[in-house]
């Protein structure tokens, strides 16, 4: 088995400058034509060392401006209007789709993969939403799933509101 040097992240394999053992055909017809990895020459040390260096203040840098959109972000209150019947089941489903998209009328750039949600909203109440901006990096912000309101102005409000 080969030893090559990683001149780039590769998932379930290692980072950039890890020195790591793969088989002989994934090293030759694909790791080394697609310029992932390199024989690891003294050469090549140093220049995988200076790269990985140029990546990691790259990634620090990263990293930063994800930690500060996460601060700005974190506890911050959405509210989503959506059809419902008098119990409060919504017709549909809030998703990923719908919560990114009220962040942007916001002013929040955010992207749909995110949002972390175990299943779609399905009920009028408030909800808590991760935010995942890397592995380390997440914010939770407050989602209010709220009924739409009908024609004449009243709202599909919950079972145990009898105010009619």
């Amino acid at each position: 088995m080969p030893k090559l040097l990683l001149r780039a992240d590769i998932k379930s394999l290692g980072h950039i400058g890890d020195l790591v053992e793969v088989n002989e055909g994934y090293a030759r017809n694909y790791l080394i034509p697609q310029g992932l990895a390199l024989v690891p020459t003294p050469g090549n040390l140093k220049r995988i060392a200076d790269e990985k260096k140029h990546v990691e203040a790259q990634r620090a840098k990263e990293a930063a401006e994800k930690r500060a959109i996460a601060n700005r972000i974190e506890g911050v209150e959405i509210t989503i209007v959506s059809k419902a019947n008098e119990q409060g089941h919504l017709f549909g489903s809030v998703g990923p789709k719908e919560i990114t998209d009220a962040l942007r009328e916001e002013g929040y750039n955010i992207a749909i993969e995110q949002v972390e949600l175990e299943e779609h909203l399905k009920q009028v109440d408030k909800y808590t939403v991760s935010i995942r901006f890397a592995d380390e990096i997440k914010a939770n912000i407050s989602v209010w799933v709220a009924p739409e309101k009908s024609d004449d102005g009243s709202e599909a409000a919950p079972a145990d509101d009898e105010s009619e």
